[in-house]
């Protein structure tokens, strides 16, 4: 059976609830992700920041305010204010079957892996895409 710790992404990025909501940014905009497990002094997960939540946070450019000012204002909200602490996790012996339909159905755009309590990973829509590259790479004729 195949399980989550099979696809799921191992080095994950992560910020501490203390960092800045600029930081999250930066970090999302540098690694080109879209999700932010956040992780205590123990590696311990305590949340989640998407980039909804970023989006929702962020000061619209309509508003008239300029850039500096306005990152000012973001480098002083702590990601502990603005991230989903309500998060569904899941084991990385969870089937991934399972993984999937939760992802699906529940409309999640990740699974934080939590092992002992510690983040050991994340699954996202792109690992079950890479999964299925491969599968079509093996079974399908070379031109």
């Amino acid at each position: 059976m195949f399980q989550v710790k099979n696809i799921m992404t191992k080095d994950v990025f992560t910020l501490n609830h203390n960092e800045s909501l600029s930081a999250a940014k930066d970090l999302m905009d540098l690694a080109r992700i879209r999700h932010i497990p956040i992780v205590d002094s123990q590696g311990k997960f305590t949340g989640l920041l998407t980039h909804r939540d970023i989006l929702a946070a962020t000061i619209s450019e309509l508003a008239g305010i300029d850039r500096q000012t306005q990152d000012e204002i973001e480098s002083g909200i702590p990601i502990r204010e603005i991230m989903q602490t309500d998060v569904v996790t899941v084991t990385a012996e969870l089937s991934l079957k399972e993984a999937a339909r939760l992802l699906l159905e529940e409309k999640y755009g990740c699974l934080p892996v939590v092992c002992d309590d510690k983040l050991c990973g994340i699954i996202t829509e792109a690992d079950f895409l890479r999964l299925t590259i491969d599968l079509m790479d093996a079974v399908e004729p070379e031109d």
